[in-house]
């Protein structure tokens, strides 16, 4: 069983020992410390559809509570949603009670301030600090906060998409798109159908309830999309659409049932505001160099980020960049807000698709051809990860071909390719991506550095 405390929050596996996992006592002690360090007197609170969720909601709830917050319930929201509704609503702050990609056991609390956007490092570690330390003070029974529940606010989330300039819900109407969509049993099912509703697409759900129970392994990569990739190859739909449990990754499937590519979903919104808005760009240093071109094909900068959506967007605000995000199927369009939002790259793909009248195949034929190998090395409790970090960053220090980036793990940039080695944020293992410009070439160098690390252990 696994509890993981960092800056972007606490995550961990349900049930066990108190310290070990995400259980009452720790939440009770996590979600004081956030409420102690936030201020204010209203804070949101969201969830998606995991099993646990109407317990974690409960403990965070009657914490808020007798902190003196004001808690407006949103319910069953995407992270998204959940940000934006911050905003809409004035509050303080919010809470969104999803492990994002993790399996069905995990559960996590992100943390967002006043403008509906996660907490820098500085104040992460403030609240961990806080929570450690334990020095609370609860309100008295006549200083209570009160409990609201508000579900209006999908529906205000739709609304803000449609409302965008570049959604071009015309053109989408007038193309009569077809989708099938893995919502993955969760909150996805929820909001998803709504937003193609008010977009005139016709769609078939896959795992559409939401049960938390999940029909496989939620993260959307390939592996694990077998089910609507054989769907999507009996034909008869235009798009597939995969989202994760929150909502705020992105996948899509060609019309053949081929992977667009999750590194290419960034891409291919990017490039469609690009054309149509001068900017830069921005992405995390685990992303792929597609981006980088699609950028200068249309006259921008493109800036790397550390891993992690609050330092994809601190950078994008330092350039000024008209959209960014991840490569993991994360897209960020500022004119909306400042968060991955999966309805937002929805939203705007289908825009794109319209315009230009091709398949989803022929419109991804036109990107930059890279391939990332995203490999992974599980940790002990005795793997020094900072010390076998310092060795590879010292293997290829004096190597001319090589430049070494160390701000946020290792990140080593050959010419014609890269493989960037980093301790995840929400799991215990050291992530090892690489790109080439083959899928062979790139899982060669990735397992090449793997070997390295497994024969420093």
């Amino acid at each position: 069983m696994t509890l993981i405390k960092s800056i972007s929050g606490i995550r961990g596996t349900i049930g066990g020992r108190t310290g070990d996992t995400l259980n009452p006592l720790d939440i009770v002690k996590f979600t004081t410390a956030y409420a102690q360090f936030i201020g204010g007197k209203k804070i949101v609170v969201g969830r998606d559809g995991r099993i646990s969720g109407l317990m974690v909601r409960n403990v965070v709830v009657g914490t808020l509570m007798g902190m003196g917050y004001d808690v407006i319930d949103i319910g069953y929201a995407t992270t998204p949603t959940t940000e934006l509704a911050v905003r809409m609503a004035g509050a303080d702050g919010g809470i969104i009670i999803t492990a994002s990609h993790n399996p069905r056991q995990w559960n996590a609390l992100k943390l967002l301030n006043s403008e509906g956007e996660f907490l820098t490092a500085a104040d992460g570690a403030e609240v961990l600090r806080m929570a450690e330390a334990e020095d609370f003070n609860y309100a008295e029974v006549d200083k209570l906060g009160s409990l609201t529940i508000d579900d209006s606010f999908n529906q205000r989330h739709i609304d803000s998409v449609l409302a965008l300039k570049l959604v071009d819900r015309e053109a989408i109407k007038t193309r009569k798109f077809r989708v099938c969509v893995d919502t993955i049993n969760s909150v996805g099912g929820i909001i998803l159908p709504e937003l193609f509703k008010a977009l005139g697409v016709d769609y078939e759900i896959l795992n559409g309830e939401c049960t938390g129970d999940f029909a496989h392994n939620p993260e959307p990569l390939e592996k694990n999309l077998q089910g609507i990739m054989d769907k999507m190859k009996q034909g008869g739909f235009d798009l597939g659409i995969v989202v994760d449990p929150d909502v705020d990754r992105l996948a899509f499937i060609c019309e053949d049932g081929k992977m667009f590519g999750e590194e290419y979903t960034l891409v291919s919104v990017a490039d469609y505001v690009l054309s149509h808005t001068v900017g830069n760009t921005v992405s995390n240093l685990s992303s792929t160099r597609a981006l980088r071109d699609v950028t200068e094909k249309h006259g921008g900068k493109y800036t790397a980020a550390a891993v992690g959506e609050v330092n994809v967007t601190t950078k994008m605000k330092e350039v000024g960049a008209v959209i960014g995000g991840e490569g993991n199927g994360g897209v960020i369009y500022p004119e909306s807000h400042y968060g991955r939002d999966a309805l937002v790259g929805i939203a705007l793909f289908l825009s794109s698709l319209a315009q230009k009248g091709c398949k989803v195949s022929e419109l991804r034929a036109t990107f930059p051809e890279y391939q990332i190998a995203k490999n992974r090395i599980d940790l002990t409790p005795e793997t020094d990860v900072d010390a076998i970090l310092v060795k590879v960053k010292e293997m290829f220090a004096k190597d001319a071909t090589a430049q070494v980036n160390d701000i946020d793990g290792v990140k080593i940039d050959f010419p014609d390719r890269w493989v960037h080695l980093r301790k995840s944020n929400t799991e215990p293992i050291i992530r090892v991506y690489s790109e080439a410009k083959t899928m062979e070439q790139a899982d060669e160098l990735g397992k090449q550095l793997m070997q390295v690390v497994y024969d420093m252990q």
